[in-house]
């Protein structure tokens, strides 16, 4: 899978100056309410084609809240989300239409969350078998006729699963609960499963959260991998700055369910509004 262009650490261009057929996720006028908090107030943010974007701010800021947008898990109150060209959110007059989560994922989104939603009395090996079942054509008929399509279907998406185990590293340990495996592991699990979707975009919600410094540079590199072998496009959200100004190639910074600063990891960096209400000065030199 690959996407047809891929961008050096910091250089993908602005808002704007990215060519249309690049972009995509186009996020326009996004707006959600729960009664009376705004979570997310009219964002426009686009995702080009290839790039590791970073979406950062302080705790409430309004980050999952957008990923869950993206996803189809919240309906935005209002706004145009697209993907890939097709319409995931549209807003006519009031009424606002929004895909359903297995509806976006089909379209190639795929997710991890902030806490780990791994099925803990299941094998890794099922787990990402799970991911899979959004693309698998049999019926529960087939399945329980054991029909030739049903047997061809599974053999493949059980060597499918042990190829995506390979690649984050679990391969030794296919049978192994989940609950069973270190942390990191559990991690490296969870996306895995949502490999097993077949994404263009991979949104990870805090990877590194609860990581050593260790952990912290594998997965990290890890992630540089999943766009460098797989073309994957991925939107992260991540508190260690570190990881942030390292691996992305564009930064939006939201802050009240605004859009505070956007931009490379220098130039956010070297914002003084992002150095006053998130990063503070000692993260804003040390990074």
């Amino acid at each position: 899978m690959t996407t047809g262009v891929t961008y050096e650490q910091g250089s993908t261009p602005l808002t704007g100056q990215v060519p249309d057929d690049q972009i995509l996720v186009r996020a326009r006028n996004v707006t959600k309410r729960f009664g009376g908090l705004v979570a997310v107030n009219s964002v426009d943010f686009d995702i080009p084609r290839g790039s590791i974007v970073s979406l950062i701010g302080p705790n409430g800021a309004g980050k999952t809240t957008f990923f869950n947008m993206i996803t189809g898990a919240y309906v935005p109150t209002s706004g145009e989300i697209s993907f890939d060209g097709r319409d995931i959110v549209t807003t006519k007059g009031n009424k606002v239409r929004s895909l359903k989560p297995h509806q976006v994922t089909q379209l190639g989104i795929g997710r991890t969350f902030q806490n780990i939603r791994l099925f803990g009395t299941m094998s890794a090996l099922d787990n990402v078998l799970v991911g899979e079942h959004v693309h698998l054509r049999s019926r529960w008929w087939d399945a329980v006729l054991r029909t030739p399509r049903n047997n061809v279907e599974e053999e493949a998406s059980v060597a499918r699963a042990h190829e995506l185990l390979q690649f984050v590293g679990l391969d030794e340990r296919p049978h192994a609960w989940a609950r069973n495996l270190p942390y990191g592991d559990q991690r490296r699990l969870e996306i895995a499963r949502a490999l097993a979707t077949s994404p263009k975009l991979l949104l990870l919600d805090e990877p590194t959260a609860g990581m050593n410094a260790s952990e912290t540079r594998d997965l990290t590199d890890f992630i540089r991998r999943l766009r460098s072998e797989l073309g994957l496009t991925v939107l992260l959200i991540e508190h260690d700055m570190r990881v942030v100004m390292g691996i992305s190639d564009r930064v939006t910074v939201l802050d009240y369910g605004e859009v505070l600063a956007e931009g490379s990891p220098a130039e956010v960096r070297a914002n003084p509004r992002v150095v006053e209400a998130y990063l503070g000065r000692g993260a804003a030199e040390g990074a």
